[in-house]
């Protein structure tokens, strides 16, 4: 199962993505960074690294990972918590973005006050797209799931299998990851509930 953590900064995702995508594409791409990054702040992820980390592990996943090419889907990837994290509105991603990467982090943004399970659950109607989107995400989000505590584990393990595998099969790179990493994770399914 491969891991995608080389560009923990733009300076280490800029080489690699110019070699890989078109230069529109890069210059698109650094915008949504330095624009991702000034609205998240401060936030870290739950392990204590910088929240940009994240963003750009799962750009690193749909671009070095699974091949995608298409700019607003990859902008949608690096702005994918924008609403649901900051004070950010769809229509500020939309007019410096465009509405179609707008759309797309609209689909993976889970609404305020809303059940997980259900917005989980939702993404079985979303574009192919914005399902995409997700996967890249949740890639980010499980391939070191060690890090994090036992309890948690078990929980993110079993709704990636409940809600998110069922959708990797729009794209069969990300069948084959999310097939790996289950083979890897499989004894979670033996822990109690507690």
């Amino acid at each position: 199962m491969e891991i995608f953590t080389s560009w923990p900064s733009w300076a280490h995702a800029e080489g690699p993505l110019a070699k890989a995508l078109p230069t529109p594409t890069v210059d698109t791409l650094r915008e949504a960074v330095a624009f991702a990054r000034r609205q998240h702040g401060v936030q870290q992820r739950p392990t204590g690294r910088p929240y940009l980390e994240h963003l750009l592990e799962a750009l690193e996943v749909a671009v070095t990972g699974a091949r995608l090419v298409d700019r607003d889907m990859l902008v949608a990837i690096v702005l994918h918590d924008v609403l649901e994290d900051t004070p950010c509105t769809e229509s500020e991603v939309a007019r410096r973005f465009g509405p179609r990467a707008a759309t797309l982090v609209r689909w993976v943004t889970k609404p305020r006050g809303g059940v997980k399970a259900d917005y989980l659950a939702s993404l079985v109607k979303a574009p192919p797209q914005a399902v995409l989107v997700k996967l890249a995400d949740r890639v980010s989000n499980v391939q070191e799931l060690q890090r994090m505590p036992w309890r948690f584990q078990r929980r993110y393990y079993l709704e990636t299998v409940a809600y998110i595998m069922p959708l990797a099969g729009v794209h069969p790179w990300f069948a084959q990851w999310f097939g790996e990493w289950r083979a890897q994770w499989r004894r979670v399914e033996r822990w109690p509930a507690g």
